[in-house]
């Protein structure tokens, strides 16, 4: 699994031309998921995230987790993140999971942020073609892949 996380002061998600959802403070997740991730990538994962401390505190420093300022999370699908530009000049998603199989997980993947947050996660529409909006606060943008943790 791979993960783009973006620290957002504000995100929407629109599908044919309407809002399906909006955040405050808090964190874009664009998920990509890979053919061999499991639902021990799902817990690492949603663990790690949750816990991140790159919210500013008082004095300015990158202290306080999602958890800490009571932040908003928005969760895209993004098969993308999976792109091989190796050769040629027209990506490969080859490693990308089927659609079956990501849907899944990534459903599965936001009711654990959610049970780990005790809140409403929004998300877009898995394999829609989605507009995202965000500002982006810092900017602070951090990547996990579970197959690579850094």
């Amino acid at each position: 699994m791979r993960a783009v996380i973006q620290r957002v002061s504000d995100a929407s998600v629109k599908i044919d031309g309407k809002i399906k959802g909006k955040i405050g403070p808090g964190m874009v997740i664009l998920l990509g998921i890979e053919a061999g991730d499991t639902v021990d990538s799902i817990q690492k994962l949603t663990y790690k995230i949750t816990r991140l401390r790159i919210f500013n505190d008082a004095e300015g420093k990158m202290n306080l987790s999602l958890t800490d300022i009571m932040g908003q999370v928005m969760v895209i699908s993004q098969f993308t993140l999976f792109a091989s530009t190796k050769k040629g000049s027209r990506p490969s998603f080859i490693r990308a999971a089927k659609p079956e199989f990501a849907r899944m997980l990534y459903e599965m993947f936001v009711l654990q942020l959610e049970k780990e947050l005790s809140t409403r996660v929004v998300t877009g529409e898995f394999g829609a073609d989605m507009k995202v909006s965000l500002t982006n606060d810092g900017p602070v943008t951090l990547l996990i892949d579970t197959e690579f943790w850094e």
